[in-house]
């Protein structure tokens, strides 16, 4: 993978300098989910804006695929960072700042010598501009919905514009994590993040997206989510192409196209995942028979179930049971 060597920036050191004496907590996404295999994070409605800061290691945690309506953007402190997006595997370094597809299932993916500390911020669409907000707004979250497939939005270290980026990172944790005021540090947050967005939207400007196209896309996103959290609650059931276009009103050949444009990948190649997700957890964390896990999420041929599972994993279920590593490439 892509290990960035050159020498971090005053802003990056300034920004670790910030991070001096936060907590950066183990991220284990596996111990977070619901029965259903579902990962919720709780959000202020008042202040749908949320920072976290994780430590990862190899082996320390499982990864897991997720996907949320969140809008979000991470970037590595002081080590490689390698985040599975879809179909696409991105490998960044400390300072770069990588927009992450939040609706396509993605996960942060292991590797030997794994060891970094990581900034997430993650925040809801109206925490910058809502129906009915100034044309201006809208710039602020182009980043995130002008993406085209295979070209994930990563911003450098060694990047000009990385600088004031970085800058304004360190003024949010320096405002999300202190004591005082709790309005006036959240409008620091508020800040110093629509500052961020300025200058991440000057690098990922798209000329050819129109206020009207912007909003279609919303609309798509926020359609698909709808059926995203269906599938996540009910994924053991049988659910067909034709049945998951009819719950989100559109035709088959139109769900298609819209579905993989916005998810990065095929509705089955999704319910797949979901599902074999579900399956690494139980294998790891119950005591069921793997017939048994493969049942409950959605497979009757327990022989089919572990030529998916490896597939998908590059172990058997058993392996995976047993604690065995994800061969790389996985």
């Amino acid at each position: 993978m892509r290990i960035v060597s050159h020498r971090p920036s005053r802003a990056l050191a300034d920004l670790r300098s910030a991070c001096k004496g936060l907590f950066f907590r183990q991220h284990d996404i596996a111990r977070q989910l619901d029965e259903r295999g579902r990962y919720e994070l709780p959000m202020d409605r008042e202040f749908p804006f949320h920072v976290a800061l994780y430590h990862l290691k190899s082996g320390a945690f499982t990864p897991v695929w997720n996907w949320h309506e969140r809008l979000e953007v991470t970037m590595p402190l002081d080590g490689p960072l390698r985040m599975r997006m879809g179909e696409q595997t991105v490998d960044i370094g400390p300072g770069d700042l990588l927009v992450v597809d939040n609706l396509k299932l993605h996960n942060y993916e292991d590797f030997p010598g794994f060891n970094t500390r990581v900034i997430t911020v993650t925040f809801l669409p109206e925490f910058v501009c809502m129906p009915g907000s100034l044309a201006c707004d809208y710039a602020f979250l182009l980043p995130f919905y002008t993406k085209r497939e295979g070209h994930p939005h990563v911003l450098p270290a060694a990047d000009a514009l990385a600088v004031p980026v970085t800058q304004a990172l360190r003024e949010i944790v320096a405002c999300y994590f202190a004591k005082g005021d709790r309005t006036q540090l959240q409008c620091g947050c508020k800040v110093g993040f629509l500052r961020m967005l300025h200058h991440l939207g000057r690098r990922f400007q798209s000329a050819e997206v129109l206020r009207a196209e912007f909003v279609q896309r919303r609309r798509q996103a926020a359609r698909l989510g709808r059926l995203f959290e269906f599938v996540r609650l009910n994924y053991a059931e049988p659910v067909s192409v034709a049945q998951a276009a009819r719950m989100v009103n559109l035709s088959p050949p139109q769900f298609m196209k819209v579905f993989r444009k916005v998810a990065g990948m095929t509705f089955v190649s999704f319910l797949t995942r979901v599902r074999m997700t579900s399956a690494q957890r139980l294998l790891r964390e119950t005591d069921r028979t793997i017939a048994e896990v493969a049942a409950s999420a959605g497979f009757s041929d327990q022989s089919y179930f572990d030529r998916r599972f490896k597939r998908l994993f590059g172990l058997t279920p058993r392996q995976c049971r047993a604690g065995a590593p994800r061969p790389a490439g996985f």
